[in-house]
């Protein structure tokens, strides 16, 4: 049951709608095409089978893990901190 100007239903509309824009965001991000057949970063050789198994491949496992590392490392940021760092 909705309380004031929201109808039935209008919170899981915005829960799907912001599902829904994030999963076309992350889809936009898919690189599509041939891949590379050496890591742009190291120039090392990209198997074919890693080729074949994500499209538009561009780095080798090293450099995509290491990628990966710095890309998770820069998400985990606290915007909150913590109660003590607030009262400093």
């Amino acid at each position: 049951m909705a309380t004031g100007w929201a109808g039935d239903g209008a919170v899981q509309d915005q829960i799907d709608a912001t599902v829904n824009d994030g999963v076309q965001r992350a889809r936009q991000q898919l690189r599509k095409g041939p891949g590379l057949s050496r890591c742009e970063e190291c120039d090392a050789i990209i198997p074919a089978a890693r080729r074949k198994a994500v499209p538009g491949v561009r780095l080798c496992v090293a450099c995509q893990a290491a990628h990966d590392d710095e890309t998770r490392s820069a998400a985990i940021y606290n915007r909150r901190g913590s109660k003590d760092s607030q009262l400093r």
